[in-house]
């Protein structure tokens, strides 16, 4: 190859791969410095020269001696027979990385410039992690997080999208790109609205739930144009190809006001807007709509009042004229109990980890905010462990389904609700009349169990009520009547209570028998 055939060769590479010739240049003369120390007689250092309109290379040899200064300087330039095929090979190696590292350079210097710009690329792969966009002579990353939901666009598709950040890997530069940045709403006005590209129209805040509404409040430096008319277009034609961009996303174009009450009850569009008090350190708002507009000015699932309420930077809270008549306080929808946080949650550039810019101006990474609630709730686990436990194991043998005396009589152990004396043999049912009154010795889960292991009901219908006898006694059993006449027995044990109430009911048993012999209606009634 001639001098001649080497310079047009370079700048034809130089013109595919998009890079200058000097920069090429500089790239072989390395290639070839390499080359020349994979000879068996290299010098330990070279220099390697070029001439730019002949062609002609010189290789300047140097030795390093002990104190690694380079000395005997001396011209070695090789003839081309005499490099080798070893030589050739590590040269077009090392030709070929040099270049993709300079290509990788200019990629990087030019996209890190557009942060904040929108792009146009086609749809390469997507799956459940990423899609890829091909934007040319470099690829964007698209991570699902960044993705509107819903929004499934098709392999080979056209599609906008934001560069949210430019970072340099190993393979190359890396674009990350997102299609639910507010920034993208005001890039596509920008191309759509030429009075916001030449400044007369500003958009001066915008609150986006990407997928489903955008409000954007839009100020003119120019008192001659109409900023909403400007943004909506003849017949809506400009803000229409924002929304067919959007895939069908509805937007909402507000006037800006200084005044922030005028422009809280501006940002609530379309609702209709009574009265609004701003509280005095401004950071709150309390609007009276009438009633038939309270739903519309609050949205679907409050839809309307968090996009004004971020378009405005205040906590809005809604009334009704009613809820103001008759004074109820305003409570924007949330539990009084409740300790809600103030801010909102955005991407940090650098690392792509979402952060949450609190309304104190603190920030907190999503780690850290996920490490706070774990301790929370942690400490709330702790809390609820110290809570006294039943530790009493269950009694062996005929005691089963018992368990032993608690610490504390009043505490009912979990699924145990029936009491039981260990000396009197007698069980009480939760209602009874001596429930409340009773120490527990021993607790059973239910009546089978207490009456397995040889209780009964403890005093009959004086402690029990007809419903606990029913319940107490097992549904094959036959429930003995007693006569009326017969004796009241009292077991030995039975308490004094149930004692003294059964000498009252034999007491007055008798007075009755005394009343009817004397009264000769009442024992002639009997004879018939």
């Amino acid at each position: 190859m001639t001098n001649m055939d080497m310079s047009e060769a370079i700048g034809m590479i130089a013109q595919e791969k998009g890079i200058t010739e000097e920069t090429l240049l500089h790239v072989l003369v390395d290639a070839l410095a390499s080359a020349y120390k994979r000879r068996d007689d290299a010098a330990d250092e070279v220099v390697v020269e070029v001439n730019p309109e002949t062609m002609d290379f010189s290789f300047i040899a140097y030795d390093v001696d002990d104190d690694g200064n380079w000395v005997n300087e001396r011209d070695d330039t090789p003839r081309k027979e005499e490099m080798g095929r070893i030589a050739a090979m590590t040269f077009r190696q090392v030709m070929s990385q040099r270049i993709r590292e300079v290509e990788s350079d200019r990629k990087f210097e030019e996209y890190a410039n557009r942060e904040g710009d929108i792009v146009t690329g086609i749809i390469q792969r997507t799956d459940a992690r990423y899609t890829l966009l091909d934007l040319g002579r470099a690829e964007a990353l698209l991570p699902q997080a960044e993705q509107v939901p819903f929004e499934r666009p098709a392999q080979g598709d056209r599609q906008k999208a934001y560069i949210v950040e430019v970072r340099r890997t190993p393979k190359g530069p890396q674009i990350v790109v997102s299609r639910t940045h507010p920034g993208l709403i005001k890039r596509l006005f920008e191309l759509e609205v030429p009075e916001i590209a030449e400044g007369i129209v500003e958009i001066k805040a915008c609150a986006r739930e990407p997928g489903h509404r955008t409000k954007i409040a839009v100020w003119s430096n120019d008192n001659n144009v109409d900023p909403v008319g400007a943004c909506v277009g003849a017949r809506g034609g400009r803000v229409r190809m924002v929304v067919n961009e959007m895939r069908g996303e509805k937007i909402d174009i507000v006037p800006f006001s200084e005044d922030l009450a005028d422009f809280v009850a501006k940002a609530l569009s379309p609702a209709k807007v009574t009265q609004v008090i701003i509280s005095e350190d401004g950071t709150a708002a309390d609007v009276i709509v009438p009633d038939h507009q309270l739903s519309l000015a609050i949205g679907r699932e409050g839809q309307n009042a968090r996009l004004s309420a971020r378009l405005t930077g205040v906590r809005v809270d809604i009334r009704s004229e009613t809820q103001l008549a008759e004074g109820i306080p305003a409570s924007h929808g949330r539990d009084s109990d409740v300790e809600y946080a103030v801010g909102e949650w955005r991407p940090n550039a650098e690392t792509g980890e979402n952060e949450w810019h609190s309304a104190d101006g603190s920030v907190i990474s999503e780690s850290e905010w996920n490490k706070q609630v774990e301790d929370a709730e942690a400490k709330a686990a702790a809390d609820e462990a110290a809570v006294p436990e039943v530790t009493e194991e269950l009694r062996p043998g005929t005691w089963a389904g018992s368990v032993l005396p608690m610490s504390d009589p009043d505490q009912v152990p979990p699924g145990f609700e029936i009491k039981a004396n260990e000396g009197s043999d007698l069980y009480h049912l939760p209602g009874s009349r001596y429930y409340d009154q009773t120490k527990a010795e021993l607790w059973f889960r239910s009546i089978d169990a207490a009456e397995g292991a040889g209780f009964s009901p403890a005093g009959g219908s004086a402690d029990t009520s007809d419903e606990d006898v029913a319940d107490a006694a097992p549904a094959d059993d036959t429930v003995e009547v007693v006569a009326d006449d017969a004796p009241v027995a009292v077991a030995d044990d039975a308490p004094a209570e149930v004692a003294e109430v059964a000498a009252e009911v034999e007491s007055a048993e008798a007075e009755a028998t005394d009343e009817a012999a004397t009264d000769p209606e009442t024992s002639s009634e009997a004879d018939d």
